[in-house]
């Protein structure tokens, strides 16, 4: 039972779309800050197991870092960035890309990020 599973488990993984194999890499950065703001970088996705990543952005000058996760076409990230703590809230596209809020712990509001990948 337990190779059946497994089998059709690999199975799944294996008929994902490409899209949803290849979340890791480098992506073009746009993005609005709380008070509407544009700002722009790079960011870079680096897959520790199937679900979970670590990604690192920079924009504007500065660099954070932090983990993420994906389900389905979810995807989710906790950084740090200096001393401030962080969360943003992707939807990936078809396209590839990844369409997302974000806020910083004990701040009103949000922005918005686009990552394209490169």
């Amino acid at each position: 039972m337990r190779t059946i599973m497994l089998s059709l488990a690999m199975l799944g993984i294996a008929s994902m779309p490409a899209a949803a194999q290849s979340i890791g890499g480098t992506y073009t950065v746009a993005g609005t800050n709380f008070d509407g703001s544009k700002y722009g970088g790079e960011a870079t996705i680096t897959l520790t197991s199937d679900m979970t990543c670590t990604i690192h952005w920079e924009t504007g000058g500065s660099t954070s870092d932090g983990i993420c996760m994906r389900n389905d076409n979810a995807f989710s990230a906790g950084y740090a960035m200096g001393k401030e703590v962080g969360l943003v809230v992707y939807k990936i596209e078809k396209d590839g890309s990844l369409h997302g809020l974000w806020t910083i712990a004990g701040q009103n509001g949000n922005g918005t990020e686009v990552l394209t990948p490169k």
